[in-house]
């Protein structure tokens, strides 16, 4: 893993605490950004790309929890560890069942923040894109329980944007989009981020069938049909990530 390569963003009203966070951070090669509040988080998340998210749950206004709840829907694929001065175990089930990694307790454990950190950002990245946002939560909530980033999106456009901003090691493409095509899609993977392997998904085997020999021609390595064969789907996603790491 290269620290360079990687972007953190740290939420804390407590700007002693930011400032160490980021000093020590920046030290060791990351790009780190910090805000004080969650609007101002989110403004930075709707502009920049984070691999992990360091966020305070108490804070004034918008709480850890409410923010990251709002970053999932902008940036799926980044990691939270939620710090906090108040844990309790009512308090870490709500913060891991929002989908957040880890919740940590203040005062922070630095060397097990550092290494929590580098274990994050060095997880497989992995992109889904398909229109059908309830598959895409589904499919983020059990490669998220087997240590797998994953980022969302739902039309070319947006999957396009995020094949610009990040390497993936594995991108799983539905062969019918909104006004567009898988086809289009295993395009822009190819142009943008050539090593990536990929996955073809699709309901429509027969209709799509020309369509996916096709794509695989054009070198897509997979394909699985929904309803996914899941043993397959895991089996297969884990091979492709397998002895990579997420640059």
């Amino acid at each position: 893993m290269v620290p360079g390569s990687n972007r953190l963003l740290i939420v804390d009203d407590e700007p002693d605490t930011c400032a160490n966070l980021s000093d020590i951070f920046t030290d060791l090669g990351y790009q780190v950004d910090v805000a004080h509040d969650g609007l101002a988080a989110l403004e930075l998340v709707g502009n920049n790309t984070y691999d992990v998210a360091l966020l305070d749950l108490k804070m004034p206004g918008m709480d850890g929890l409410e923010l990251y709840r709002r970053i999932r829907r902008l940036s799926a694929g980044t990691v939270a560890i939620v710090v906090t001065a108040y844990a309790n175990s009512a308090t870490a089930t709500s913060v891991l069942d929002s989908g957040a990694w880890k919740i940590l307790s203040k005062p922070v454990d630095f060397p097990l923040l550092l290494g929590l950190v580098e274990q994050a950002t060095s997880e497989p990245l992995v992109l889904i894109v398909d229109d059908d946002q309830d598959l895409c939560d589904s499919l983020w909530d059990l490669l998220r329980e087997r240590s797998y980033r994953v980022s969302l999106s739902h039309d070319l456009a947006s999957a396009a944007g995020k094949l610009q901003q990040r390497e993936y090691n594995v991108v799983l493409i539905d062969m019918k989009l909104p006004e567009s095509s898988g086809s289009q899609v295993l395009e822009q993977v190819r142009k943008k981020n050539p090593e990536a392997r990929t996955i073809l998904i699709t309901g429509h085997r027969d209709e799509m069938e020309r369509r996916v020999q096709e794509a695989m021609a054009n070198g897509a390595e997979a394909v699985c049909y929904k309803p996914f064969d899941m043993n397959y789907l895991l089996e297969t996603i884990r091979n492709f990530s397998s002895g990579c790491s997420a640059r």
